[in-house]
């Protein structure tokens, strides 16, 4: 019987040494410093990068997610997206047909000269303005915040970036134009004007003349404004992937910075 005991008793004491090891290490364990999950999240937010695109006149966001999949650098691994949908609304150049825009166009194809509906923009840039304070709050820094746009959405692009109150990543406009008057520049925030413009326009745009396109970079540098422009021959009103390789190594560059 002692030594039915003793066999018991061997396993039982192993036992009791291997709960006493799992105490001892979940008691060390707890004694380490916690991290606070909030500054963590902060952290995580700070490294990420946000690119909001804004489609054309009549388009929808979902129609361009496509393009995030040319965006194969490492670096937008940790990349958020955004492909909101503009709000229906009657469209003056489109005889007052309802359709996705984001404000009012009075003429198609819109020129150096093309009427400018400012009310109707300025509530646009509202709305862009509360989706980048919600991503701010979510603790991504401004510098890695990038507002990009074709057409329509190019025109909102530009105005929603130098009229936010903090300097952004950057503002790419495709195929856009100037959709405010001189006025509107003396509303720019002195820390918005550091925001770089990076500006792409087809030489053969049909709907977005060239020469509107061609004069943003002068407005804007009278306006304290950094712009560079590329001009891309042949191409109409349409994004290509030549441009959109670009805005990967221009996005690119400045994240690098900013980092």
């Amino acid at each position: 019987m002692r030594g039915v005991i003793r066999q018991i008793g061997r396993p039982l004491v192993l036992l009791s040494l291997s709960l006493l090891t799992s105490l001892l290490f979940i008691f060390l364990t707890d004694q380490t410093p916690k991290q606070n999950p909030n500054l963590m999240a902060t952290a995580a937010g700070r490294s990420r990068s946000f690119v909001l695109w804004l489609h054309g006149l009549g388009d929808s966001g979902p129609a361009n997610e496509p393009i995030k999949s040319l965006f194969t650098s490492p670096q937008f691994n940790s990349t958020k997206w955004s492909f909101p949908s503009a709000p229906s609304n009657p469209v003056s150049c489109n005889y007052g047909a309802v359709m996705p825009s984001w404000f009012d166009i009075h003429e198609i194809p819109v020129t150096s000269h093309t009427p400018k509906d400012e009310t109707s923009l300025m509530k646009a840039v509202k709305n862009v303005h509360a989706m980048i304070d919600k991503e701010v709050a979510a603790g991504t820094s401004p510098a890695n915040i990038f507002v990009c746009g074709f057409s329509q959405g190019g025109a909102l692009t530009l105005a929603s970036v130098l009229l936010y109150p903090k300097t952004l990543g950057g503002g790419a406009v495709f195929s856009g134009w100037v959709p405010f008057n001189h006025s509107v520049v003396e509303q720019f925030p002195e820390d918005a004007k550091k925001t770089p413009i990076l500006w792409s326009h087809g030489m053969s745009d049909p709907t977005v003349l060239f020469e509107a396109g061609q004069e943003g970079p002068p407005f804007l540098e009278r306006a304290g404004v950094s712009c560079e422009f590329k001009a891309y021959p042949g191409l109409g009103h349409t994004i290509s992937t030549e441009e959109l390789k670009n805005l990967e190594a221009w996005i690119k560059s400045r994240l690098t910075s900013s980092s």
